[in-house]
């Protein structure tokens, strides 16, 4: 029947393991949402919570990793199309999510990693950051880290980012979409961002107009958009492209909160609306 089946349509299930965000800007708020817009359906398990607000984090908790393996064990019975992984604030929490992804073999991995802040707070050790490489990039199908993130993980040996996307696919990990949001390669346009993507076969590159302001969020969205595609079966190359362009259009259309006297305060970041083509609600102020 084909009524029945637009009413009740296959959505692949994305099984997330991130930090939660009280602000909706980023995390698992930000996770289910944009998995969900791009068609698929999130399993949520938190890896940490946070005391946070548009400017900055003030405090991350790591939640207990028998917790997390329990959360996780209990969606046994729900088919996974898709892992995508995030905030990570302790060795037993990445062991614990380690096992999970080792639970589930041949399902695509997405990784986002958080590692600090867009506020300065800093989210990581060296003694984590050496573990998730030695533990966790083994397992990656795809890594999604920003150029700070890639010096960072490949350590202060790399000259540039082609031999930090070498090292860390030497590493175990498959392919790495390195993006430009936060610090622009010298060569690249001051109104554009660009995004690498590095396989083993070649690279391909996108150019995107770049929007004033900074934002929150923005790593996240792109990472679970891109785990939504990947779990309906698109390519690689097509699943980022897609990803990239939905996550273009949140920040296009993002909301920075806070009252008029705010308005000029640089601090305050903007989130992304995933959901921007819902009808927004119009009321008066006072009403």
């Amino acid at each position: 029947m084909a009524g029945e089946a637009q009413t009740h349509p296959h959505l692949p299930a994305v099984l997330v393991l991130a930090g939660h965000d009280p602000t909706g800007g980023a995390g698992l708020v930000a996770d289910s949402e944009a998995v969900a817009a791009c068609g698929g359906w999130a399993l949520t398990v938190p890896t940490a919570l946070t005391v946070q607000n548009c400017r900055d984090v003030a405090t991350v908790q790591p939640v207990d990793a028998a917790l997390i393996r329990e959360a996780a064990a209990a969606l046994e019975d729900i088919e996974i199309a898709a892992i995508k992984v995030g905030l990570l604030t302790s060795e037993a929490a990445l062991d614990a999510v380690v096992e999970i992804i080792k639970r589930r073999p041949g399902v695509p991995v997405v990784v986002d990693p958080v590692l600090r802040a867009g506020g300065g707070h800093e989210l990581s050790t060296p003694a984590l950051v050496e573990a998730f490489r030695r533990r966790l990039l083994p397992l990656v199908d795809i890594l999604t880290p920003n150029r700070r993130e890639l010096a960072r993980l490949a350590g202060p040996d790399c000259g540039d980012d082609t031999e930090r996307v070498v090292e860390l696919m030497h590493l175990g990990c498959q392919a790495v979409l390195v993006t430009g949001t936060d610090e622009p390669e010298a060569r690249a346009p001051v109104d554009q961002v660009v995004h690498t993507l590095h396989v083993p076969d070649g690279d391909r590159q996108w150019r995107w107009p770049r929007l004033s302001g900074t934002f929150h969020g923005s790593g996240c969205t792109l990472a679970s958009a891109l785990a939504s595609r990947l779990a309906q079966g698109e390519s690689l190359v097509v699943a980022c492209e897609q990803a990239q362009d939905y996550t273009w259009q949140t920040l296009a259309h993002g909301w920075r909160p806070g009252d008029e006297n705010e308005a000029d305060d640089a601090a305050v970041q903007w989130l992304p609306r995933r959901l921007w083509r819902l009808p927004v609600a119009r009321f008066e102020q006072g009403a």
